[in-house]
């Protein structure tokens, strides 16, 4: 049987913890968010948790129904500081651009959150206003509900995909990481020409653009791919009306 989280008016009538801290469940993935910085996935405990804030671990079940709740908290925490670092400009593409740029950035300054929660659907507010505000631009570019729905399912997937790519990078120790990035100079780089050419007459280019994220590359690839379906769209629409016209 699932823990009863308490509601939160109930929660804010609670005494400071022994450090004098006011436990809310924004203070609690905030330190959430530093625990995994500082320990990874397998760090976030609720004793450790308990120990950061100053509180025994199972108020957090006050707050919570478990730490698989905590982690869909976490991602929604992720996933709403993007929309409060992004701005609508009324020009559906180059919004949808910054949106993507955002969720991406958004995650990568948590790498370790990101590896943890971008595969999860959290249900949250903020999460549903990120979801809510892609397919409103969509709507209001002139995209049939269909396509709007392609198009969406394509842009979070692309975006969350590449936030847990880059962001698993990123979580790796230092020594491990600039090992991989060294990869491509220290072994791509020397492969013989006789017996991999093409990777030979490109090494230099993959050296220089391998240990860069290709995400924007290929989110300009999407939205130019949501365009021309969206003109596609758009000039059926007009072909139809000229031949009701004919008719008429």
């Amino acid at each position: 049987m699932p823990k009863h989280v308490v509601p939160e008016a109930a929660r804010r009538r609670r005494r400071p913890t022994k450090e004098g801290t006011v436990l809310s469940e924004s203070l609690i993935v905030h330190t959430a968010l530093r625990v995994l910085r500082e320990h990874g996935g397998p760090g976030l405990t609720a004793r450790r948790l308990g120990t950061a804030l100053g509180a025994d671990p199972s108020t957090l079940y006050r707050y919570f129904a478990g730490m698989d709740d905590l982690t869909r908290a976490i991602g929604e925490e992720l996933m709403g500081r993007a929309l409060d670092d992004w701005a609508a400009t009324g020009e559906w593409r180059a919004d949808l651009r910054a949106l993507g740029l955002a969720i991406h950035s958004s995650y990568l300054a948590h790498p370790q959150a990101a590896v943890l929660t971008a595969s999860r659907v959290t249900g949250r507010p903020r999460e549903i206003a990120v979801d809510e505000t892609i397919l409103a631009l969509l709507h209001g570019a002139g995209f049939a509900d269909g396509a709007a729905v392609r198009v969406y399912h394509a842009f979070i997937d692309l975006s969350l995909a590449f936030a847990a790519l880059d962001a698993g990078s990123l979580a790796l120790t230092d020594e491990a990481r600039q090992a991989d990035e060294e990869m491509w100079s220290s072994t791509y780089a020397r492969l013989p020409a006789d017996t991999h050419p093409r990777i030979a007459a490109t090494a230099q280019l993959l050296a220089g653009r391998m240990n860069r994220t290709a995400y924007p590359v290929v989110l300009d690839a999407l939205l130019q791919d949501a365009a021309t379906l969206l003109d596609a769209e758009q000039g059926r629409s007009d072909s139809g009306e000229r031949a009701a016209k004919r008719t008429s």
